[in-house]
């Protein structure tokens, strides 16, 4: 009799998920990288961080917790980080040059290698829904633009005003963004390297100074702006999220890394779980994601040497700067960074979760 209200009782621990598992499941959540300095930020800034962070990974953990799948998980951490202000994306998305609005995420099913991503979308609340429906209910990986939005359309998404995203602080560094940028290219020297001075371009690396110009005028403090979810759930399926609202002050529809399968975002069972957050050009140059997970299949190196060695020894030799969050088949979590800080949080299952900013906690 006792013996068969003690099986009782665990079968209803166990069906009601509160029962802790034995099997490995863990997610890492990231709220980019750059210049967090300790000096700028408040203790009423720095709290308001880490209790946001500290809801997105816990959100994720419930669901893995109770037998919930990978990519549920990821979605569910990504759509608190795009609703706050906090964070560069959904309702935080900085400000084009124009004064608009233009979101990018994707999204990676690490069992099956679907993935889906959207970019340059303007009125969609929250982006990675919309990057998870293309890839569930379309046959294509990504859509753009006025197009994503059609298809979001006939997915029963509601499209909400621009300005639903305008913020006073995004403002603010808006207008600072376009100050220096103005004042940069307006100098003798910006102009001579495009040759828009004389006409004629200055030599065979013109073309190479503009754009390096163009991305160290434009992009400053705020240019890492970017918010990630990486997840193994309980049977083992990984998955990866990214969403940003890209770089203040960008103009001609620049696109970077977060949308790219295999630069911002990627997922493979058995192997590794990647969402990155940087100066996205090299990020698709390098494609830092893949990279991770292809020296942890083909090179057998661990998750944390993976990731370490692609972002502080590649990309710093490079020249690019950022980080990524990374989970291997085992729940082992990397969360490497070459710039001051990055804002991040993790959780294995039976562990409290650790909310970080700067290398330091």
């Amino acid at each position: 009799m006792l013996r068969s209200t003690v099986l009782l009782v665990l079968s209803s621990l166990i069906s009601t998920g509160t029962m802790a598992s034995d099997k490995p499941f863990s997610i890492a959540i990231h709220g980019g990288a750059g210049t967090i300095s300790k000096a700028n930020l408040t203790p009423e800034q720095q709290k308001s961080y880490r209790d946001k962070l500290q809801q997105a990974v816990d959100a994720g953990y419930d669901i893995l917790a109770k037998g919930g799948d990978s990519l549920s998980a990821v979605r569910a951490s990504i759509n608190i980080l795009e609703n706050s202000p906090l964070f560069n994306a959904g309702l935080g998305a900085v400000y084009t040059y124009d004064g608009s609005h233009e979101m990018d995420a994707s999204i990676m099913d690490g069992k099956t290698m679907n993935a889906g991503a959207v970019a340059g979308v303007k009125h969609i609340k929250n982006p990675i829904d919309l990057a998870m429906t293309v890839m569930e209910k379309s046959p294509h990986v990504m859509l753009s633009g006025q197009g994503a939005e059609e298809f979001a359309l006939t997915q029963g998404f509601q499209l909400v005003p621009v300005n639903s995203f305008d913020t006073e602080s995004r403002y603010q560094q808006l207008k600072s963004a376009k100050e220096k940028i103005q004042k940069a290219e307006s100098s003798p020297e910006y102009q001579a390297s495009t040759g828009l001075s004389t006409g004629s371009s200055t030599g065979p690396n013109s073309h190479h100074n503009y754009k390096q110009s163009a991305l160290d005028y434009s992009e400053f403090d705020y240019k890492f702006g970017t918010v990630g979810a990486v997840a193994l759930d309980q049977n083992g399926n990984l998955a990866a999220g990214t969403s940003t609202g890209g770089m203040t002050a960008k103009r001609f529809g620049r696109i970077g890394d977060s949308p790219i399968i295999g630069a911002g975002t990627y997922a493979e069972n058995g192997v590794c779980a990647v969402s990155a957050t940087g100066h996205g050009e090299y990020f698709i140059r390098y494609h830092v994601a893949g990279d991770i997970c292809a020296k942890v299949k083909y090179q057998k190196k661990s998750i944390i040497q993976a990731a370490d060695e692609v972002i502080n020894q590649r990309l710093i030799t490079a020249g690019g700067t950022g980080g990524v969050i990374a989970i291997d088949q085992r729940g082992n979590i990397a969360t490497p960074f070459n710039t001051e800080g990055m804002y991040r949080a993790t959780r294995k299952n039976n562990e409290p979760a650790q909310v970080m900013i700067w290398s330091d906690l």
